[in-house]
Parts: C-alpha cells; structure tokens; sequence
C-alpha cells in the first residue's frame, strides 16, 4: 500500500501499467477508507475504486475514472460509500437493480399486456397512454418519477382534451399502483392527487366532468326522422341510427345487430357484444323497429349485387363481413348535422348517436314509465341488492315501455302533440317517416 498522490509528479500518473489484467494500488492516506485504492489495467487506464465485503462476499465497486475524478473527490465519494454499507446497502447490489429497473416505456408495455388486452377499449386505452405519457416520460426510470413529472403530462394533455386528460390521470395512477405491486417503487407519487390539482390557463378546474344531459328536442326529432335516409347519409348508417332512438339500446349494440340474434319480435344482444355487463340483454322489437330492420335487409339485397364477398348475417352490414360502427354513426351525425337539423346547443353542441339513446330514456319518463322498468328497457343492470334477489325480468312491462315510447316517437314524427296520447291510439307511420 502507498500514499496516492494526484498531479502530474504524483504517485497516480507515475503508476505503470500491468502487462495483462489490471493491478490495484490501495491507498494508505489517513483520509482514505480502508479498501479504497487506484485501478490500473493494461490498456493504461485508471480508476479509482473501493473494495468491501458484503455477507462474506468480496465486491470491487468502481467510483470513477483518473483524471475526471480528482483524488480528494474520489476519497470523500469513498467514505460515503463506506457509511451506506455500514448500514446494510450494497452499491453494486443496488447499481444492478437499478440497471434492471424498467423506464415507464417498458413498464406501460406490460402493464397493458396484462390489464388491456382483450378489452374492447384496449386500442384506445393504448392510444392515449402510448401516444402522451408514455411520449413525455417514456425514457425515465421509474424510480425517477415524481408527481410534477405526469403532472406536467396530465395538463398539457388538459390543453386541448380535458376529458382525455382526466382519463390519462386515471390510468397513470393505475399504472404506478402496478409500479409499487411489483415493488419498483415503494409509494405512488400521484396518491392523493385530485383533479382539481390540474390547472390549464383560462381554465378553471379543467378536469371537472360535467355529466353530458344533451337530448333531442321534438323539433330536432322530427327533422332527424324525415330527413336521415335523404340527406346524403348512408341509407344503413340513416336506418341504425333511426333503430338507436326507437329501441333506446347503445348506439354500438345497435350497429352490430345480426340475424341470429332476432327471433320474431324478440331481439336478444348477447353478452360478448355488451361492453358493461356480462349478461344478455332481450329487445322486444316494436313494429316500427321491425319495419326498420326489414329496410336494411332490403337495402342489403340492393346493394348485394356490388359485393365480391357474400353477406354475414349483419343487419347494418356496410362493408364485406363488417357492420357500420359507432365511429362511423358519430362521423356521419357530424358530416350531415345541418340537412339533419342538429343544433348547437350549448354547452354540449350537436347531438350524438348517444343522445339518440338519452333521448329515448328521457321519453320512457315522459310517458310514465317506472324507473326501474326504464332504466332495465334500455339495458341497464339491476343494482345492489336488488341484482341478487330480484330475478324477475318483467318482460311484459318492459315490452309496454317499448310500445309506449313508439307512440310518443310516432307523434313527434306527424307533429302531434305526444302528451294528448291517450292509449298509444295514433296513427302509425312507416319507418321511412
């Protein structure tokens, strides 16, 4: 052992290099901890390095490379090193976890591995976690995250998609939950974060969701109904949408309807095709929703002649084994707004395939239905207890909820007033209007 000594007359810059290998020259100085010393190898190069022993194990821990570290540099980085192993802590045990540890890349990788896929939103979901935290913060270590750094993502996001950003916020906490069960991280950064936290300039509380109460006034129900199959739409995409307001079913249960699932007047969504429930849900199919129905097959018979490939059974089949979509309704809807007489009504705007459905809802109250035979006519689950015990499926009331809205609908569509029905005595249209 010496006493290292830095300069261009020191011990440091004078030590000869060894013909293979390396050799270690340990320092002797009184500043220096035990084990410390100089690392030469046969390329010439010097670093400084500490060697300890850890449960009866010998380890050689680089500090840093001569002349970039000066002596007096490396031997104060030597005796910090010294107290964290005193105290149980490895440093080449915790550089190797964190060489292993994953960036928010690799670990948004396999959280959606494991918690998206198969979901009918998983491309979404990967959109907007791939396409804006993972684009701001993808390259970190986990370890590295703090709270400023997603909420920095969060409201940038908030600039121009508040509702997105509020979704982003969501899924970030989950994802870092993930982070702490796999033990990358000891605590979530964004426990506790409310979205109130947000803040975009000239807007206040940017997250705050407003529940969307839009619905189609009787005006807008009648220039929607006479207009939809002659105002340029897609005559499918006219006669889905139409099917939306009568049966009051989600726009994309509507869209996907196949012949298996009708039997007469009963119209059966099975559960793969139900994004919130996992149980089927029947339709009684009025005549106005039949008449719809016949339509499109007639209007898939016209059309069939183009198609290479034969008909699958979809009702609204729009293109060869595919049925129109709820994308397409909603781009449609905004296409064609002003020959449908949409307006814009604030703060919501124009109405949206989902409004077709609120809409219906909204009747089934206007013509006296009970709330629980409404909210179960257009396909929402019972709840708490009532799920457990209550198996009835009051098909008959849910069939008089169905027939009651058709002539409510029927007599916004002739310009009768729809609360003079008495009975459901009106005169019945076509479904062409």
């Amino acid at each position: 052992m010496v006493k290292l000594s830095d300069g261009k007359a020191g011990t440091i810059s004078k030590a000869e290099k060894p013909a293979k290998g390396h050799r270690l020259i340990f320092d002797e100085h009184r500043d220096a901890p035990r084990g410390f010393g100089l690392r030469i190898t046969s390329a010439g190069g010097k670093a400084f390095v500490l060697r300890y022993t850890v449960d009866g194990r010998q380890r050689l821990k680089t500090i840093g490379d001569w002349p970039a570290w000066g002596l007096e540099q490396a031997r104060i980085e030597a005796r910090n090193l010294v107290q964290k192993i005193q105290t149980g802590d490895d440093p080449l045990e915790a550089k190797r976890k964190r060489r292993a540890e994953p960036t928010i890349k690799e670990l948004v990788g396999e959280w959606l591995d494991r918690h998206a896929s198969g979901l009918k939103s998983e491309k979404a979901i990967r959109s907007l976690i791939e396409g804006d935290l993972v684009t701001a913060l993808g390259v970190r270590k986990v370890s590295d995250i703090r709270r400023r750094h997603v909420i920095e993502a969060i409201e940038a996001k908030a600039e121009t998609a508040p509702r997105q950003a509020a979704i982003l916020l969501a899924y970030s906490r989950k994802l870092l939950d993930f982070a702490v069960d796999r033990d990358f991280i000891p605590a979530n950064p964004l426990a506790g974060l409310k979205p109130g936290s947000i803040t975009v300039k000239g807007k206040r509380d940017p997250l705050r969701q407003v529940a969307r109460a839009r619905i189609l006034d009787n005006d807008e129900i009648r220039s929607f109904w006479t207009n939809a199959e002659t105002c340029g739409l897609h005559r499918l995409t006219a006669l889905a949408l139409k099917l939306v307001l009568v049966t009051g079913q989600r726009p994309g249960e509507v869209a996907g309807m196949h012949e298996r699932e009708i039997e007469g007047s009963i119209w059966t969504i099975p559960a793969t095709r139900r994004g919130k429930t996992d149980t089927a849900h029947t339709v009684h199919l009025t005549a106005t929703a039949l008449a719809l129905i016949q339509d499109a097959r007639e209007e898939l018979d016209r059309l069939s002649h183009r198609r290479i490939v034969p008909l699958t059974g979809h009702i609204f089949e729009a293109w060869p084994g595919k049925p129109v979509n709820n994308a397409a309704l909603s781009r449609a809807i905004d296409r064609m707004a002003g020959a449908l007489g949409a307006k814009d009504v604030p703060p919501w705007g124009r109405w949206t395939p989902h409004d077709l459905r609120r809409t219906m809802r909204t009747g089934l109250s206007a013509c006296r239905v009970r709330p629980d035979i409404a909210e179960m006519t257009i396909g929402h689950a019972k709840r708490g207890i009532t799920a457990v015990y209550d198996l009835h499926g009051f098909e008959a009331e849910r069939r008089a909820a169905l027939e009651a809205w058709e002539a409510r609908l029927l007599a916004i569509i002739a310009g009768h007033d729809p609360d003079a029905i008495e009975g459901g005595n009106v005169v019945r249209l076509g479904a062409r209007g």
